[in-house]
Parts: structure tokens; sequence; C-alpha cells
């Protein structure tokens, strides 16, 4: 056993998972290219300044969790503990928001937090903002965009829309003094938690999970109550564009999320399929961001995925495990080895898109098709003693649904009769 070891809340993305990764990426790049979305890549390390300023010097992120550091010129940084910040500073940095802008990213962020399954100290995000719209048919784009990712993902009857609006910053003050006022004479009875939320971030008591502080709050303010008229308007327009569109949500008058940048809509996507990390997706709308980091005033709204628990929902949600190859190639011997190696190299030039692996090391076709099989192949390649002197190749399904039956083809036929058995079960 070694003693080198990854960092505790850092850890290894194996290759029996990376190709649930692999998928979500690709078929996020998909569709949001479908949506109109363009990928922006940024630093992983920023000001400190910019994420207190932005997140909020009082919440738990800023306060308890970032990793900071002081460099050799005496900057204090900090490895990202999101995206949204470094997006909007790139954005006015680099002037653009001069235009509606709608962008994405993806790549790695750093909490330090207890871990626990799907959160991890250095955990993954894709994130989507947008900015120069502030009607709420952004809001129900950003929505139907996370609803066609699910669809294509297969997770869509997993999880849950739910919704809230906090209003603007004048109405979420009010709230909060309300929501103060109530508690305290309740204070002791509190977690400890919500005790120091209390005089730093009162909001935050709302996601508390203690089953007494949640009793407390049954019979407090709701923020519903607090809204001024253009956010209550714009909280029913939303509302009925996704009824429009066929898209269920729940109203949770007790999500407010953990950034003080957000106002109006905010949102989660959850799922039930993963104990007490049900959170898959959240976001909401941020128009003072943009102002706050020297830029016009612009509206902005956006989401971000934690990939670790999107991946975790895939993989409970798989009925087996994900296949490793589409095609496996099993050759009789040496000589059978030399024979089909060219024959595959022109194929993977031929047809790109289907993942070949060769049985490399030998062994008889008994142990060969076991390993064919648990790669998850459709179909295997079969190059034997008469094949090889045939100038063909056999092809052999592995799975139902092919379409196809065993057959011997010529090296000519092969990739149509490939692209026949496949196409049922072609990659996303």
């Amino acid at each position: 056993m070694t003693d080198y070891r990854a960092i505790r809340g850092m850890v290894d993305i194996l290759p029996d998972t990376s190709a649930a990764w692999q998928r979500v990426e690709r078929v996020a790049s998909a569709v949001l290219h479908s949506y109109g979305y363009s990928e922006i890549r940024l630093p992983i390390i920023e000001s400190t300044h910019l994420f207190a300023r932005s997140i909020g010097e009082v919440t738990d992120i800023v306060e308890k969790e970032m990793y900071t550091f002081t460099d050799r010129s005496d900057n204090s940084l900090s490895l990202r503990p999101e995206g949204t910040a470094g997006c909007v500073r790139a954005a006015v940095q680099h002037n653009l928001i001069a235009t509606p802008q709608k962008l994405w990213y993806t790549g790695p962020m750093f909490r330090y937090e207890r871990p626990q399954k799907g959160r991890q100290r250095q955990f993954h995000q894709l994130g989507v903002e947008a900015f120069g719209v502030s009607t709420p048919d952004l809001d129900a784009e950003l929505l139907l965009l996370c609803r066609a990712l699910w669809q294509q993902l297969g997770v869509a009857d997993a999880l849950t829309l739910e919704l809230n609006s906090i209003g603007s910053p004048e109405a979420r003050a009010n709230y909060r003094q309300a929501l103060v006022t109530y508690l305290s004479p309740h204070r002791e009875q509190l977690d400890a938690d919500s005790q120091r939320r209390l005089e730093t971030n009162p909001l935050r008591i709302l996601d508390s999970k203690d089953p007494h502080t949640q009793a407390l709050l049954a019979e407090a303010p709701v923020m519903v109550d607090y809204l001024d008229d253009d956010a209550r308007a714009d909280f029913q327009q939303l509302q009925a564009l996704l009824d429009a569109a066929g898209q269920p949500y729940r109203i949770n008058h007790r999500l407010v999320r953990g950034l003080d940048y957000y106002n109006k809509t905010v949102f989660e996507w959850t799922t039930s399929a993963l104990g007490a990390q049900g959170t898959v997706c959240g976001g909401g709308r941020y128009d003072g961001l943009v102002a706050q980091f020297g830029g016009k005033d612009t509206p902005g709204a956006g989401f971000a995925i934690g990939l670790e628990r999107l991946v975790l929902l895939l993989q409970s949600l798989a009925e087996e495990p994900p296949a490793t190859a589409d095609v496996y190639v099993v050759t009789a011997d040496e000589a059978a080895q030399r024979h089909a190696l060219p024959r595959i190299e022109s194929l993977r030039r031929a047809m790109p898109q289907l993942r070949i692996q060769c049985h490399l090391g030998g062994g008889s076709f008994k142990s060969q098709f076991k390993r064919a099989d648990k790669s998850g192949a459709a179909v295997a390649l079969i190059y034997g003693a008469s094949e090889v002197a045939a100038q063909q190749v056999t092809l052999k399904p592995l799975r139902q649904g092919t379409g196809v039956d065993q057959q011997t083809l010529s090296d000519a036929d092969l990739c149509g009769s490939l692209q026949q058995a496949l196409s049922i079960n072609s990659q996303d």
C-alpha cells in the first residue's frame, strides 16, 4: 500500500466513471450549442476580493470554506469556490456585455467542506450565464435548457424543479428584518449554525437541516408576502411561460440560495435519489452583479450544475454498467492479429465515432469473448483462420437490439454493416 494518497476531499475520477463524465460533457455541449450559448474558459484562481464582494463577506463560503493564500507579490488570491463571479469579471473586463451575451463554462471549484458522497472539496460545475435580458423569458429559457439536458441524459423523471422569488434587494432586506424579528425570541432553540447566522446571514437559516429549527420555521414569515410589484409580476409571468411549455414545478417559499448576489427568481433542480445531497442544479437572477463589478448596469441570470451529483444520478439510474467499447475485435492468433491490425486502423479512420477495442495479450476465443462481453460492446469482429484466408471478417452481435444477424463480410462491406448494426445503439 502506497503512502501517497489524494488529499482529503480531492477525488480521482477513475476510468470506470470517466465515460459517464464524458457523456455528460458531450451531451451538455450539444444542448448548449442548440440554445445559442458559447463556451468561455476561465482561470481557477482569482482575487479573493472578487468573491468576498460578489458572494458576500458573511456567507459561509467566504468566512469558512475558501482556499485562500498570499502570493509572492503579497496579493490575496483564492481558488474559485463558484464560477459566476469569474464569468462576470471576464464579461466586464473584455466588454462582452456590450450586447446580450450567452456563455457557458465547466471546470473544478474548491470549498473546504466536510467531504461526503456528492460533496467534495474539489468539485466540478457546469455553469451557464446570460447577460442583457431583464425579462422572465430568459429565466424560462434557462429552465427549459436544463430540461432539454435532463431529457437527453435520461434523468428528467428523477428531477423536480423548485422555484421561488426573493424580490428586489429592498424587499429582501425587509423580509430579512421580519425573519430576525420572528426568530430572535427563539434563539436558544435554534441549532448552533442558525444562531450564528441570525446575526450574519439570517436567510440561510431557511436552509437548515436541523428538525427543531425547521419546526420553528413552520410559522415564520414567507418571502412572497414581501415581494415588490415588479418581482411579483415577473414571477407570475415565469410560471405562465413554464405552464405553456408543459414544465412542472413546485413553489418553495424557503428557497433562497446561498449567495448574496441573487435577486428575483431563484431555482433548484432536486432529486430524492441521492440522499442528503439532493440538489443537482441551482441558479437564478443576479441583476446587480455586473454593475457591482464596474460594468454598466446589466441584468443577468444563470445556473450551475454539480457534475459529481449528476454523474451519481446517472449511475443510480443505470440498469447496467456503461459500455467501454462499441466494437470488440477478436483474433485467433498472431497471424490473425497482424492481418486485422491495418484493417482496424482503416476502420477507425472511416468511422471515428466508434469506440473500437482490440483484444490484446492473446488468449483463447472463450476468454476473448468474456472480455468482449464485459466491455459492453454491441458487436464483435472475428478474425479467425478462415476469415484471414478468405480476406473476410465475421460480425457477431453481442447484444439484443442490434438489428442484424451474425454474418461474414468482405472488408468493403464492413462499414455499411456496422452502421446498420449500431444504428439502434448510436452514441449521444
